[in-house]
């Protein structure tokens, strides 16, 4: 058997469909879904062998993918999953990354637009920052370039939002917390100009109202970061709280390590919920009991209404979509001490 056909058996295998099948992909003929391409081309890459030249797609739409920093694990998570629902499309996403004191939002469109992508995605971009010049965006709309943005629906942008419904979480999260006896709950959150910890902590206060009676809940407004959550915990620590709700698995894990530090235990002190479930927290010590994002529907969702908008060449509108996510329980939360 030659070397091209033990390596065209090995890739079959693993990709679970036919020598014929991996074949017909590698010479660009006959019938083959988008989604079968896909796991050949996976399982290429995955077995270290290089791509036949064959394969190389010149004439692939470019999708522009704008992400905040990658060092918090959901949008690392984020980015990932519309690469690869991109590519499931048949087009190239490329993925820029705007961290502060980087390369700006603006000078990552720009250069997408410089670069004739067919559409971009943003991620928690400038059009979740409530002080933000969203006019960038209105010129979007202007030259109709098809885009959409993630987590931070605003009715100014004239696109798609796809969003995860926080109100939710954080409604699902107090009632875990409440039938584990716990009434001394904290919100540690985003600042609240950032439109999805506005909505987190207008839902804490709404449901801690409609649950306790408690009106003016404790609410703590700072970055999402592991170290900034760090140091506000100390105050809540101060205060009896006895349980935190988390704006991001970051400030969670921020939290945990506070509370430690302090002599106390988790849950045995103080319970806490994360919100994201980005892929490390069931491996935490405790794991973490956290809010789950549901990033596969809303990325999948996300890719197919830029298409849908790329193709039908029609001027896209407002719209919000909401999508659910699940409270994971964990380890983190436990009953309340008294």
């Amino acid at each position: 058997m030659s070397k091209n056909r033990t390596r065209m058996a090995d890739i079959a295998s693993h990709a679970g469909v036919s020598i014929a099948t991996v074949s017909r992909v590698f010479n660009g003929v006959g019938q083959v879904s988008d989604d079968t391409r896909y796991r050949v081309l996976t399982a290429i890459d995955e077995l270290g062998y290089e791509r036949p030249s064959m394969l190389a797609d010149d004439n692939r739409l470019i999708i522009g993918v704008i992400v905040p920093e990658l060092t918090n694990p959901i949008f690392a998570t984020f980015a990932h999953t519309i690469h690869s629902e991109v590519d499931r499309a048949g087009a190239q996403a490329f993925i820029a990354s705007q961290t502060p004191g980087t390369t700006s939002e603006e000078e990552h469109t720009q250069a997408f637009l410089a670069r004739g992508v067919s559409g971009l995605i943003f991620v928690s971009g400038r059009h979740a920052d409530l002080q933000a010049d969203l006019s960038r965006y209105t010129n979007l709309s202007q030259i109709h370039m098809p885009f959409v943005t993630i987590n931070g629906a605003r009715e100014e942008v004239q696109a798609p939002d796809f969003s995860t419904e926080d109100a939710l979480g954080i409604r699902a999260s107090i009632q875990h917390l409440k039938e584990l006896g716990h009434r001394k709950i904290a919100m540690l959150g985003g600042r609240h100009h950032v439109v999805p910890a506005r909505r987190k902590a207008e839902a804490f206060r709404q449901v801690m109202a409609q649950e306790f009676g408690i009106t003016t809940p404790t609410i703590i407004e700072t970055f999402y970061t592991y170290e900034a959550a760090a140091s506000a915990t100390h105050a809540l620590i101060d205060a009896g709280i006895t349980a935190i709700i988390a704006g991001s698995d970051l400030q969670a894990m921020g939290a945990i390590r506070t509370i430690q530090s302090r002599g106390l235990s988790v849950p045995g002190d103080i319970s806490v919920i994360g919100f994201d479930d980005s892929f490390l927290m069931p491996h935490l010590s405790p794991a973490l009991t956290t809010v789950r994002q549901p990033v596969q529907a809303i990325s999948h969702s996300a890719v197919s209404s830029l298409f849908d908008a790329i193709q039908s060449q029609n001027p896209q509108q407002h719209q919000d979509f909401a999508f659910t996510p699940d409270l994971v329980v964990r380890s983190s939360t436990g009953h309340a001490r008294f």
